[in-house]
């Protein structure tokens, strides 16, 4: 590169090492010992799953710790990020995977009340638009946890209200929506979501996404009848402008989250917007590519979950579009080198090329994504 060379870099967080920030600082930090002279421009990224509030954080936004319901119910102390009146809640950091006791699964009990709970703290802090980040869930309760934090009641035949969890709707008889939080009707509700999957069928929540959860046959089997009734009863009371009752189960993305996706778009009013391009446009990515020469990205794993539409998938063709060339800086990589040409990466360079080992990878993952840094200018 002629004259002071212009360098973005925004990585993804290395999942169980680093952050997105302290991966960026790491290859910031290899990049200006190689050329003191090169511009380094930090954006920390994500998609809107795991991750995504710790990218905002450090891009900028404040952190708002909250103590919401874990998947299981126990207390978890989370945060949600703000910048003015815009709050974003992500769902994996309040009652997500990462959030059971134990690592112990629990497909048909667990809950997305803490969902509900971090977006009623962020209405309490004076947020107008609330972006909820749909990814890593523990539950599959189509939303029914996060609506009951926001005031929904749901009843069984006697009317007493039904235990928390997916597996527990087959016993829903009635949904009472008239106690949700009134400030929900004046508030912008964004979901970041990078999947178009229904609610139900064979591309349904359950169908696809529960069995990382933990759920075998006969859970599932529980659990795709159960989120039929809620739905049908969701859809039996809902009235809200322009949407079409037939069906909101069927809309793109409502199987998302164990459908946590159909709850915010049918009873919350949101829209969908693909992960990576609503964060991308968070962080101010687009405005920190102007004069850029080079961008760098990646995240632990450079695979083909990533060209599926993972963040750095996103940079990568962001950058394509400006013309820019882009490199990858990765923990390990799946792709043959053409694949990683086609995705927009000139070139791919994984710590596992300096240290075989993946625990010493893990462990010594800022060092290492230094000396990739040095490489890539």
């Amino acid at each position: 590169m002629a004259g002071s060379p212009v360098v973005v870099v925004a990585c993804d967080k290395f999942k169980g090492s680093l952050t997105a920030r302290e991966v960026d600082e790491a290859v910031a930090a290899g990049i200006l010992a190689a050329d003191p002279r090169t511009e380094v421009r930090i954006v920390p990224i994500a998609d809107g799953g795991d991750g995504t509030v710790a990218a905002l954080a450090g891009a900028g936004f404040d952190l708002v710790p909250v103590t919401v319901a874990g998947p299981t119910l126990e207390p978890v102390a989370a945060h949600y990020a703000v910048r003015g009146d815009l709050a974003v809640v992500e769902l994996a950091d309040t009652c997500g995977l990462l959030r059971l006791p134990g690592g112990q699964l629990a497909p048909l009990t667990a809950s997305s009340r803490g969902l509900g709970e971090a977006v009623l703290a962020a209405l309490d802090g004076g947020a107008r638009t609330v972006v909820i980040g749909l990814g890593g869930s523990a539950s599959n309760d189509g939303g029914a946890g996060m609506l009951r934090a926001l005031g929904a009641r749901l009843l069984d035949t006697s009317g007493a209200e039904v235990a928390e969890g997916g597996a527990a709707l087959q016993d829903l008889a009635r949904i009472d929506l008239d106690g949700l939080d009134p400030r929900l009707q004046e508030t912008e509700i964004v979901v970041a979501c990078d999947v178009d999957n229904p609610l139900l069928g064979p591309r349904g929540a359950v169908a696809t996404f529960s069995a990382q959860k933990g759920a075998g046959p006969e859970e599932r089997a529980i659990l795709e009848a159960s989120l039929a009734t809620y739905a049908s009863l969701v859809s039996a009371v809902l009235d809200l402008p322009g949407l079409d009752l037939s069906a909101p189960e069927d809309a793109p993305g409502a199987g998302a989250a164990g459908g946590v996706g159909f709850a915010a778009l049918a009873v919350l009013g949101g829209r969908v917007e693909r992960g990576v391009d609503l964060l991308l446009d968070l962080v101010g990515f687009h405005e920190a590519l102007h004069g850029a020469d080079l961008v760098v990205t990646g995240e632990g794993s450079f695979d083909h979950q990533t060209l599926s539409g993972k963040a750095p998938m996103g940079v990568l063709q962001a950058a394509r579009r400006r013309g820019i060339r882009a490199v990858v800086a990765c923990g390990r990589t799946t792709l043959s080198p053409a694949e990683a040409e086609h995705a927009g990466a000139v070139a791919v360079h994984a710590l596992t090329d300096l240290e075989p080992d993946p625990e010493r990878c893990m462990t010594y993952a800022a060092e290492l994504l230094s000396q990739l840094g040095g490489g890539v200018v």
